[in-house]
């Protein structure tokens, strides 16, 4: 079955660095558009960063440009959230989602907290 597992998420002070991993398996991996995602309390599911599939091409909202990076390994099927300067507001449950048409799947998250 579709399974998309994050890892990597946990406490980290101002300034400081997470990898989140997002390790895919049930699907054609390299076909499928991935994306990351996160969701603060009280607050929307937000698009934070997507990967083409052939990780030819990327996309970021604006509050994390130049701070995060996405990649992706297709022969590992995973995909990967580098996460330089954090800041308080990017405090949130970090998601892997793939998609493909009318395909759509989503990890369980991971909690990302930045705070001193």
């Amino acid at each position: 079955q579709v399974q998309l597992v994050e890892s990597g998420g946990g406490l980290v002070q101002p300034g400081g660095s997470l990898r989140l991993s997002c390790l895919a398996s049930g699907f054609t991996f390299s076909t499928y558009l991935m994306s990351w995602y996160r969701q603060a309390p009280g607050k929307e599911r937000e698009l934070v960063a997507r990967v083409s599939n052939d990780g030819g091409g990327t996309y970021y909202i604006d509050s994390v440009k130049g701070r995060f990076t996405i990649s992706r390994d297709n022969a590992k099927n995973t995909v990967y959230l580098q996460m330089n300067s954090l800041k308080s507001e990017d405090t949130a449950v970090y998601y892997c989602n793939a998609n493909r048409v009318l395909n759509d799947y989503w990890g369980q998250g991971t909690q990302v907290t930045v705070s001193s």
